[in-house]
């Protein structure tokens, strides 16, 4: 059809669609700002954690500074085992600080000292110049063989770096046995580990036919650091050859990027490349030493700190350069400066070991606070992931950087001299915060709440659109329910005024035309009464009345409705239920009773037993039944509750059999709950009861 009416102009299927296109009008800007509510509190707490990071890189950098301090301060004698107590003149000596054993230093992962003068030769503050006076000095042969396996050890790092000669520092006579445990084998191994670092760092093996002193001449004994203070000019790759025990390179992380914004990207590539050493100025100072004489001693037991007096001493100028910090190719660190005496070069310095120097710093204070529970730290020397710290410690297993993954929160270089340690933050879990929480309570509410208000929309548009229909259908059935008597009535009038029918017939036509115009007023009078409930106008008058003169009231009336249509009625009322009293409105009872038996009538025509049983009782909870029975199909389970409802049918308007409108059962359900009393509806075998139950009255009671 061309033209459809508003209210058959909506269906479920276009309902549906109504909703679901407004369902996504409001749920897509929704998800929009909690979308960008979540990036906003990410990105507050990306800023917040990054605070934390730059805050404790300072406080990382800060505790370094603080423990090289003093080294940094330490005069030029301290790195003999010798030195003069006070003033020089009084030729008091005392052992130095760095002669202390076993080493005690603030710095973590301490190896030792050590001393290469201008030849070449390595020296450690841990053992006198003259070793045969070990005892002198208060250093028993216990301790002096401690002594000299650490001094051994430091020597073996520095040779298998190709940074002194492949030689051992020659032992006393009476510790001479202790000194020619290392075998041959032992000092052939150490050469052949370090060929790989020396190769990297342009120093050629000694070659055997060098025995001319022109060519051993050749060869500076200190070149090796020469070329180690250039080693980070290397590429990154040749870098990564010479080093052992490192876990790849950070350019190979799979670092991402997506917190970082165009400055902060800047800011991490400037990161990344170590700044310029601070410029720290040549420290000069004077100092005091005694001279290589052993001195004389008659007394052979010494014990630490003697003073020892009459050993020639000389004064002399220093100029010492800061120190310089790096990693060896064995995996050890590095610290030694440049010192000029005389118009000669010292190189002084300390080994320390890699992971204690990593771990009693930067892994102690990353694990105190907050950080370690959403990132990674990554501690690099120039591009070489040297650990990885995580909120459970150190990685178990982290063997490259194909096992990392994360995103970049912040990057920071130490300054000097460990300008080549890098600090690198990387997010792996970040957390929303307090504000994730409530911005996801209330999207979910939000959510709930248009669930629920869309579900409920659609429930009311359903229950609108059958309402519609039932109106629709309710039209119709008046229309048939008035047009059929009226047109009999119409027939038969016109009939009875031309004389057409025979005397003996006109009774029988007047009492149609009566019945008729009984029914029409009975369908009348349910449409008024369903007006007036529309409009909230329906008046009930209670008052008291007996079950039996009630029932005496309404009798004649069904029998006779019954008798038009073929049926007979039966009454019953037992003698306890006769002398109640109950609270109805005559009128609205007499209406539900005579609605009641029109429905019996209606859905039992076909049913062979004609009888329909009106009956009233006491039910087993003390309150008035009365019962109309009729001997039809019965009701259907599934639409027991549905029949009470307003224009409801069971059947199809196109299709039913059975005549009505579909409001007389609504207004039986109505005009009972009026009268405080309930109506139900049961399936007897066969046909179906209809049970209204009315409280009973008591006389000062309402």
């Amino acid at each position: 059809m061309a033209h459809r009416s508003a209210l058959a102009g909506l269906d479920r299927r276009r309902l549906r669609g109504w909703l679901l296109l407004f369902f996504l009008a409001l749920a897509v800007p929704t998800a929009v700002l909690v979308q960008q509510a979540f990036s906003e509190l990410k990105w507050e707490a990306f800023h917040r954690h990054r605070v934390l990071a730059e805050e404790l890189a300072v406080r990382i950098d800060k505790r370094y500074l603080e423990l090289l301090s003093t080294e940094e301060a330490r005069p030029f004698t301290d790195f003999t085992f010798l030195n003069v107590l006070g003033d020089s003149t009084t030729n008091f000596l005392q052992r130095s600080a760095l002669a202390a054993f076993p080493v005690n230093a603030e710095i973590p992962g301490l190896i030792g000292y050590f001393q290469i003068d201008a030849d070449g030769r390595f020296s450690s503050p841990l053992l006198p110049a003259q070793q045969e006076q070990a005892l002198v000095y208060g250093v028993t042969e216990s301790e002096y063989r401690q002594r000299l396996e650490l001094s051994l050890r430091m020597q073996d790092i520095l040779s298998n770096n190709r940074l002194v000669p492949v030689e051992r520092t020659a032992a006393a006579p009476q510790f001479k046995a202790f000194a020619d445990r290392d075998t041959a084998q032992e000092r052939a191994d150490a050469i052949h580990a370090g060929e790989s670092t020396a190769s990297s760092l342009g120093i050629r093996p000694a070659e055997p036919n060098l025995t001319t002193p022109a060519a051993k001449a050749s060869v500076q004994p200190q070149a090796a650091f020469d070329l180690l203070e250039k080693s980070a000019g290397l590429s990154s790759r040749e870098m990564q050859q010479r080093r052992v025990g490192t876990l790849g390179r950070v350019e190979d992380l799979k670092l991402d990027q997506k917190y970082q914004s165009v400055a902060e990207e800047k800011r991490s590539a400037e990161a990344e490349r170590p700044p310029a050493a601070l410029q720290k100025r040549v420290r000069k100072e004077h100092s005091a030493l005694p001279v290589t004489a052993a001195p004389e001693l008659a007394d052979s037991s010494g014990a630490d700190n003697r003073q020892l007096s009459a050993v020639p001493v000389r004064t002399f100028e220093s100029e010492l350069d800061p120190y310089q910090f790096t990693l060896l190719g064995s995996g050890q660190f590095v610290m030694f400066r440049n010192v000029w005496r005389d118009g000669q070069r010292y190189i002084q310095g300390m080994l320390i070991a890699q992971q204690p120097f990593l771990q009693e710093v930067i892994r102690a204070m990353f694990q105190e606070g907050t950080l370690p529970a959403m990132s990674d730290l990554l501690v690099a020397y120039r591009g070489d992931v040297l650990a990885v710290f995580s909120g459970a410690g150190s990685r178990v297993y982290f063997s490259g950087s194909e096992h990392f993954k994360g995103s970049l929160l912040y990057q920071q270089v130490l300054s000097a001299p460990l300008d080549g340690v890098s600090l690198i933050f990387s997010v792996t879990r970040l957390p929303s915060g307090a504000g994730g929480s409530i911005v996801l309570w209330s999207s979910g509410a939000v959510l709930l709440v248009l669930c629920g208000g869309l579900l409920l929309m659609y429930r009311l548009g359903v229950g609108q659109i059958e309402l519609a229909r039932q109106q629709q259908d309710f039209v119709s059935a008046v229309s048939h329910e008035l047009k059929t008597p009226l047109t009999s009535i119409r027939m038969y009038g016109e009939m009875l005024m031309e004389g057409w029918v025979s005397e003996e017939k006109r009774h029988a036509y007047y009492r149609y035309i009566a019945n008729e115009g009984e029914r029409l007023s009975r369908l009348i009078e349910n449409v008024l009464q369903l007006a007036r409930m529309g409009r909230n106008e329906q008046r009930v008058n209670l008052e008291p009345r007996a079950v039996a003169g009630v029932m005496d009231e309404i009798g004649p009336r069904l029998t006779t409705q019954a008798e038009h249509a073929g049926f007979l009625v039966e009454l019953r009322c037992a003698k306890e239920a006769a002398e109640m009293q109950i609270l109805v409105d005559a009128d609205c009872l007499t209406q539900v009773m005579i609605n009641l038996v029109d429905n019996a009538i209606k859905f039992s025509a076909k049913a062979t037993d004609k009888r329909i049983e009106v009956q009233c009782r006491v039910d087993p909870e003390g309150r008035l039944r009365l019962s109309v029975r009729d001997y039809g199909p019965g009701v259907a389970k599934d639409q027991a509750k549905k029949i009470f409802r307003m224009f409801y049918r069971s059947e199809s308007e196109l299709t039913r059999e059975t005549v009505g409108t579909g409001i007389g059962l609504a207004l039986v359900h109505q005009l009972v709950l009026a009268m405080n009393a309930r109506v139900d509806v049961v399936n007897r075998n066969p046909g179906a009861e209809f049970q209204i139950s009315f409280p009973v009255y008591r006389a000062g009671t309402i």
